[in-house]
């Protein structure tokens, strides 16, 4: 009885994540539909669905899918003028993540990978890094004539941390992730009142954090498994 109630619990976090990744698309399609939203633009949310699926399994094909679909990304970025979102696609994402797919798939275990943890003292230095690196984007941004600075300098910055922890597979992505969703879905908000059109990535957003905080909790069942069998 025990073990067939172990079985059901994968299935039934399938089951719930299948159900919320059909209800997203069908209002990405309605609110796009109702916005005169281009398809273009919204494509590659339709291909994040999948992605966000397998991210939530921690799934090492995530990566390979995400690699191409970052390129469309950051051509719906340009459009909407994050331009440190546009240039972290274009510069980091779609490399990242192939090369996170290709070390992911050295050290495979099952669909997932081999995960480590981050010293304390490295942890120290990341913070360090991440702060100096913030006031040069909240100086520079602005210059370019970028909208949103701080929210779009952190989630980029947290998103460029986020890719290196991935691609050498330490599992505090999985925290920093819940971070950057929360902070992905209130620009997303407050993008909203300025253009309607944003209203399907941010219905995207709430489904993608949604995935994220599945997936926190199953790389730390993955690593603690693992640490049991060394």
């Amino acid at each position: 009885m025990e073990r067939h109630s172990k079985a059901l619990k994968p299935l039934a976090k399938n089951i719930i994540i299948i159900l919320l990744m059909v209800c997203t698309a069908v209002l990405i399609t309605v609110s796009s539909v109702k916005n005169d939203q281009s398809f273009l633009r919204v494509m590659p949310l339709y291909v994040s669905l999948f992605i966000a699926l397998l991210q939530s399994r921690v799934n090492r094909f995530a990566s390979l899918l995400g690699s191409v679909n970052s390129i469309v990304y950051g051509i719906v970025y340009v459009h909407y003028g994050l331009y440190g979102s546009a240039l972290s696609a274009f510069l980091f994402s779609c490399p990242i993540q192939m090369l996170t797919f290709i070390r992911w798939n050295k050290n495979k275990r099952g669909n997932s990978t081999l995960l480590r943890k981050l010293s304390w003292g490295k942890r120290g230095l990341l913070a360090l890094g991440f702060c100096a690196a913030l006031a040069a984007m909240c100086i520079l941004l602005p210059r370019a004539g970028a909208k949103y600075v701080f929210l779009d300098s952190v989630s980029t910055l947290l998103g460029i941390v986020i890719y290196f922890l991935t691609m050498f597979a330490f599992v505090e992505y999985t925290v920093l992730m819940i971070v950057n969703g929360i902070i992905g879905i209130f620009l997303n908000a407050v993008m909203v009142n300025d253009s309607p059109e944003i209203w399907p990535f941010l219905i995207f957003s709430v489904y993608s954090w949604v995935c994220i905080t599945f997936a926190f909790f199953e790389a730390r069942r993955i690593y603690a498994s693992q640490q049991i069998e060394r």
